[in-house]
Order: structure tokens, then C-alpha cells, then sequence
């Protein structure tokens, strides 16, 4: 018995949808084999294949244990596939987790909850020392050099 890759990958929850399987498998995120081959939606797949998954900063591994049609429940899936993707990779997800924040570029987007705090913070600060932007400029200050 064989199975469409795409099929088996929404099935056991590696994709919320199997058009979304279908898509992956289009755009080569989805491979097969040592030397990593990109397949096709209709590829079918047997017990002991080894499928890699690219979500990109990560590449997943799983390896086919059984095979279904049907979507599983979440406690069911370990006994279809294997998790065999290497540590280095959840090592790599974490590290673009925390630097999601610290890599931001100053200036650009929105300010955070805790810029806007400092901002607020300095604002009242200066206002509370007194400071007074109010210029007060009389005419003769914009006059031009040619009446001179």
C-alpha cells in the first residue's frame, strides 16, 4: 500500500491543510532521499521513507512508520511518524525566536510596549524639570538681510 506525500503530511499534522501539503510540495519545501529531491504532491510514499520538510528557518526530518488517509489525532501521530530531525535545527529555531526581537532596527515600524513606556517617561521627565519649548520670536528675528 502507498500514499500521496501530500495526503500523509496533512494527515499526521505536519500541515494544518492539505492544500497547504500540496503547496509545500509545489514550491520544493517538501524532499525525499539523500541527495534532498524535491517532490511532487503525488508522490507516493511507503513505510521507512524519509520525508524532509523546509519551514523555513528549519528543515524537518520524520520518518514514515505506518501509513493513514485520514487525519489523526495528535496522541495517535508517533505511531505513523518519527521525528528525526536533527538537534542543530531546534537549536536554530530557538536562536531566531530570541533574536525575532533584539535583530529589529531601530526606527523602523512601530515602537514596542516598553520604547512607548520610555518615550511617555521621558516626555513626562522633561516636563516636570521645567524645560520650555515655547519660543516666543518677535518679527524683527525674520526679517530679511536686504533691508539691512
Amino acid at each position: 500500500m502507498a500514499i500521496r506525500v501530500d495526503k500523509w503530511l496533512w494527515a499526521v499534522r505536519v500541515f494544518k491543510t492539505r492544500t497547504i501539503a500540496t503547496d509545500a510540495c509545489k514550491k520544493g519545501r517538501v524532499t525525499m532521499g539523500t541527495p534532498a529531491v524535491p517532490v511532487k504532491p503525488s508522490r507516493m510514499l511507503e513505510v521507512g521513507d524519509v520525508v524532509n520538510v523546509r519551514k523555513p528557518p528549519v528543515t524537518f526530518s520524520f520518518r514514515v512508520r505506518a501509513l493513514t488517509a485520514n487525519r489523526l489525532g495528535a496522541k495517535l501521530v508517533p505511531e505513523y511518524m518519527e521525528n528525526i530531525t536533527p538537534q542543530d535545527q531546534y537549536d536554530l529555531l530557538e536562536v531566531v525566536k530570541i533574536s525575532g526581537f533584539i535583530d529589529r532596527r531601530k526606527g523602523l515600524g512601530r515602537p514596542t510596549k516598553r520604547e512607548g513606556r520610555e518615550l511617555s517617561k521621558f516626555k513626562d521627565d522633561i516636563s516636570a524639570d521645567g524645560w520650555d519649548f515655547d519660543f516666543d520670536f518677535d518679527d524683527d528675528d525674520f526679517d530679511d538681510e536686504s533691508d539691512e
